[in-house]
């Protein structure tokens, strides 16, 4: 097999003895997170950024082998920059908007994801996996430098585990040997095999589709546009059924060829045979190094509950969809950021418990979309039955000229912000004639406002945003007071056509996580407090 030749710094957090090692009794801890990867750091990120102690356990020392991930949606960006770290991730990634999709030699269509201005990010970038993961916890250690009570122990691995009603117990195994540790709160960011899930005897519903995909990741000086490629029976059938070619920075290239069910997979991994497919593509002569390849098959699997009393399952340890679409780290990151808010108001006393059960609700809505959408693509991707290759073809035939069959064709429908419509936080919508996109449960559209942008205003609290309405210069609601971000109706651009549309006027609460949770046509204190107290599980929706 290949080996990875990818040179990154991995001893990113080397081991170091911890005085809990040395402790009589188990050491407790507010939140600890179990797993490294980029799902687990950012976690601990929001958490600290938010003054909550948390302590990560990983079984390595710094950031994983290979690229896996590498596509990062727009609303990954947008968490990303709340967080303090997308700056250095779009300088680093291959910034992309559009794609294209073939049929055999033929160019079927292209799309673009973000075709209209006034967004501070791109609608994806290209950045592989470990390199995300670098830029994580680069801001984590200057976030410690500032004061965030974040602590990482490499080569901490968890070996068991007890959960009580007010806590877990875990034993973790170090190169200087066992100790326990207790938790207030366990995150478990372990990845899709998730011991943790295997120590509480949980598993995974869903489906795994018949069919394989080879990965390869290769270094090469090429003048191709920066473009998602996809070929539905490409030219070079002898590479694979399906191929897709993405480009990353330093001139590294992702290929996926589908190769099939019945494969001999050692065979397939074999410097030569993906050679042979790569040089089909890519035509002789064409220089090149393989950095890594993979195969995988598509799952479309979750947990039936995220939640399991102080246990809280995120990422690919509570879910798995295919990698067409990006929906798997991306999903990962929209469970951090609709977790880690709520997590920190039931511990300061904010919230209820139930605020939590919200979360397990949400997400799974969230994943039921993305897995939903994961399997249209497998199917149409890789059709089962003649019916359904017939079918796909005639959608492949007619795109090329019709714009109405190109909804149709699926070559794995891009990650996007979830619409939250279950857990019972949203209010009721006072504001049906705005645009739908801004509506209770939906991800803030970002807009130009001043010199800067609205998601930066909004930070990362509750928040009050009033176009063309006279607001107070105070907000307080639930107890807490809110950001206000006022702005006049004839000042306000692309923000008024984003959350107005031909509504006169508007108010709109917004949760930490960016959400909408309530909007009016003007304010109104008494519907603005029942709203918090919606926002917040203290009352049950009507």
């Amino acid at each position: 097999m290949l080996q990875d030749r990818y040179q990154l710094a991995h001893r990113l957090y080397p081991y170091a003895r911890s005085v809990d090692q040395d402790a009589a009794e188990p050491v407790r801890h507010p939140v600890i997170v179990v797993g490294g990867g980029p799902i687990g750091m950012a976690a601990a990120l929001d958490l600290g950024l938010q003054g909550v102690p948390v302590l990560v356990l990983d079984d390595h020392e710094g950031v994983g082998q290979g690229s896996r991930a590498i596509c990062f949606a727009k609303r990954t960006l947008e968490i990303c920059h709340r967080l303090g770290c997308a700056e250095p991730m779009v300088d680093k990634g291959v910034v992309w908007n559009i794609g294209r999709v073939y049929h055999g030699a033929d160019e079927v269509f292209e799309f673009d994801l973000l075709p209209e201005g006034g967004h501070r990010f791109p609608a994806f970038i290209n950045l592989q996996q470990p390199a995300f993961e670098k830029f994580l916890v680069e801001r984590i250690r200057e976030a410690q430098a500032q004061g965030a009570p974040i602590e990482i122990r490499g080569r901490n691995r968890v070996e068991a585990l007890e959960m009580a009603g007010d806590g877990a117990t875990l034993d973790v195994l170090t190169p200087d040997g066992p100790y326990r540790l207790a938790a207030d709160w366990l995150i478990a960011a372990d990845g899709a095999s998730s011991p943790l899930r295997n120590m509480l005897g949980l598993g995974f519903e869903g489906q795994v589709f018949k069919d394989s995909f080879l990965i390869a990741d290769i270094r090469m000086k090429a003048d191709f546009p920066v473009e998602r490629r996809f070929w539905f029976e490409p030219p070079f059938r002898e590479a694979g059924d399906s191929a897709l070619l993405h480009r990353q920075p330093d001139d590294i290239w992702r290929v996926d060829f589908q190769i099939g069910w019945d494969v001999d997979r050692k065979a397939e991994m074999d410097e030569t045979r993906i050679r042979a497919r790569i040089d089909a593509m890519l035509g002789e002569g064409v220089e090149y190094e393989i950095v890594w390849t993979s195969i995988y098959t598509f799952q479309c699997r979750r947990m039936a509950q995220f939640r399991h009393g102080r246990a809280i399952f995120v990422g690919d340890a509570a879910h798995q969809v295919s990698p067409f679409g990006a929906r798997g780290a991306n999903g990962g990151m929209q469970d951090v950021d609709n977790l880690c808010w709520k997590l920190a108001a039931v511990m300061r006393g904010d919230a209820p418990e139930a605020l939590l059960d919200s979360y397990d609700a949400e997400r799974r809505h969230g994943t039921d979309e993305n897995i939903l959408n994961s399997t249209r693509a497998t199917d149409f991707i890789s059709p089962k039955s003649a019916i359904s290759r017939t079918f796909r073809d005639a959608v492949l035939a007619l795109a090329r000229d019709n714009d109405f069959a190109r909804p149709f064709v699926n070559s794995g429908r891009l990650s996007m912000p979830c619409t939250y419509l279950g857990g019972g936080l949203n209010a009721p919508d006072a504001l049906p004639d705005a645009p739908r996109k801004a509506s209770p449960g939906s991800a803030c559209p970002d807009a130009p406002l001043g010199d800067g942008y609205l998601l930066d205003r909004l930070g990362s609290r509750f928040a009050l945003l009033a176009i063309g309405v006279d607001m107070p210069e105070a907000v307080s609601a639930g107890g807490m007071a809110l950001q206000v971000v006022a702005v006049p109706r004839d000042a306000s651009g692309p923000l008024a056509e984003r959350y107005l549309g031909d509504a006169p006027r508007g108010v709109y609460l917004i949760r930490p996580d960016s959400h909408v949770a309530a909007r009016w046509p003007d304010f109104d204190q008494a519907a603005l407090e029942d709203a918090m107290a919606r926002a917040l599980a203290r009352k049950d929706a009507a």
